[in-house]
C-alpha cells in the first residue's frame, strides 16, 4: 500500500470568534484556506474564565456542517426552533446546517478549563438546501478501540480496528478519531486513496510519514498528507495525542462569507438577504 506523506504543516493562530472566545485556528487561516471538503478547524483551550464566559450567542449557519468534539468543559446549544442540549466532556455534535439555522453555544459552567475543537464540513451543492439536523454523541455512545500496542482511538465517525463510529449519513464519509500514542508507540492506518486528510496534534509531538520522509509535528500543529492509501505514525519519548480526519473531496466552487457557505456569490446574498428577512429556513 502506498503511504501518505506530509505535504505541509501548519501552525494554529492565535484569534478570536463568538463574543470574544479565544482560541487557535488551524484551517481557515491565509496558510491553509481550506482541505476540502474541511473549512475551517478551531481549537479552543483555556482554564481563563475571561478567555470563554462570552460563549457563542445567536448565529446563523447555512450551507455546511460544523462538529464540535469537546474534551473537557460544558456548553450548552439552543437553536431558534426549540431544540437544545448539553455538550460535556468526551461529547461530540454533528450539525448539518442545511438550509439554516439560528443557535448559540454558550458555556455552562464559570470556571474550570474548556477545552474542545470546532470543525466545519463542507456540504456538496445539492445538499446545501437540506432540513437542519443534529447528532448529539454523548460520552459513552463514542467507542474506543485498541489499533496496537501502546494506540488508543475514539472513533466518532468512520471506521478504525473494526469499530464504526456513531455519526453516520454524511455525504462526504468522514473518518475522525482521536488517537492517544504511548511513548515508543506506532501506528499504521489505511486511509481510503484519494480522501483528503490531515493529523492535528493537540498534546506532544509525532513523526508522520514513512520512515524515509518522516516528519514530527508538535503540539499545535497540523499535517497535511499527500495521497495514498495508508498513514505511518509514531511517538517519541513521550506520549502524543492528535486528531486523525479524512473525507472525500466535493471539488465544487466555494463561496463564503461569515457564517454562510455556498457554490456562488448569488447564493451568498440569498442567504443574507433571507437572514435578514428572518426567513433563513427557507
Amino acid at each position: 500500500m502506498s503511504e501518505r506523506r506530509v505535504a505541509k504543516v501548519i501552525t494554529g493562530q492565535p484569534t478570536s470568534d463568538g463574543a470574544g472566545v479565544r482560541l487557535s485556528r488551524v484551517i481557515g487561516t491565509p496558510a491553509l484556506d481550506h482541505l476540502d471538503p474541511f473549512l475551517l478547524l478551531d481549537e479552543f483551550k483555556s482554564d481563563k474564565p475571561g478567555d470563554y464566559l462570552a460563549g457563542f450567542p445567536d448565529h446563523p449557519h447555512r450551507g455546511f456542517e460544523t462538529v464540535t468534539y469537546m474534551l473537557a468543559g460544558a456548553m450548552r446549544h439552543k437553536d431558534h426552533v426549540g431544540n437544545q442540549g448539553e455538550l460535556v466532556a468526551g461529547s461530540v455534535q454533528w450539525m448539518t446546517a442545511g438550509r439554516g439555522i439560528i443557535h448559540s453555544e454558550m458555556p455552562i459552567q464559570k470556571d474550570g478549563l474548556m477545552w474542545g475543537f470546532q470543525l466545519w464540513v463542507n456540504l456538496p451543492a445539492r445538499d446545501k438546501m437540506t432540513a437542519p439536523r443534529y447528532q448529539d454523541i454523548p460520552p459513552g455512545k463514542i467507542p474506543e478501540v485498541a489499533l496496537g500496542e501502546g494506540v488508543r482511538a475514539r472513533v466518532i465517525a468512520g471506521e478504525a480496528g473494526g469499530v464504526h463510529g456513531p455519526v453516520e449519513g454524511i455525504t462526504t464519509q468522514p473518518l475522525y478519531l482521536d488517537v492517544t500514542l504511548a511513548p515508543g508507540a506506532r501506528l499504521s492506518h489505511e486511509l481510503p486513496a484519494g480522501h483528503n486528510a490531515f493529523a492535528y496534534v493537540y498534546e506532544g509531538r509525532a513523526t508522520f510519514g514513512p520512515p524515509e520522509a518522516a516528519r514530527e509535528v508538535a503540539t499545535g500543529q497540523l499535517a497535511v498528507l499527500g495521497d495514498g492509501e495508508r498513514v505511518s505514525v509514531a511517538a517519541g519519548d513521550s506520549p502524543a495525542r492528535f486528531l486523525l480526519l479524512a473525507a472525500r473531496p466535493l471539488r465544487e466552487p466555494i463561496a463564503r462569507y461569515g457564517p454562510f457557505v455556498m457554490n456562488t456569490r448569488e447564493e451568498i446574498a440569498q442567504a443574507v438577504e433571507d437572514y435578514q428577512r428572518g426567513v433563513l429556513l427557507g
